[in-house]
């Protein structure tokens, strides 16, 4: 990885389920909604000031939503955050820095 640059894509792991269930509430505030299905299936991290994550997640049976998330230093102490997303994405659609 680059400094500054995104990883490559990889398949989500643990933590990046557990990243992605932090900010769910978050996401469905945003769009009115509840998601029934919430599953990190891809992501990509880039090393910032913290830490950014896009998270490419499956939210029904061909609906995907990417989302870029935050998360600061230890030292800060401040709560993971939604920091962007992107609805209507499908499962080939290729996750991209937005």
């Amino acid at each position: 990885m680059m400094c500054g640059g995104t990883s490559a894509t990889q398949p989500a792991t643990a933590e990046t389920q557990a990243i992605a269930d932090k900010v769910k509430s978050q996401l469905e505030e945003k769009e009115n909604k509840k998601f029934p299905v919430f599953k990190a299936v891809k992501f990509r991290s880039q090393v910032v000031a913290g830490m950014n994550y896009l998270i490419k997640v499956q939210v029904d049976e061909d609906d995907f939503v990417h989302i870029r998330v935050f998360e600061s230093l230890p030292h800060e102490n401040k709560p993971v955050a939604l920091t962007s997303y992107q609805t209507n994405k499908s499962r080939h659609d290729e996750l991209t820095y937005f």
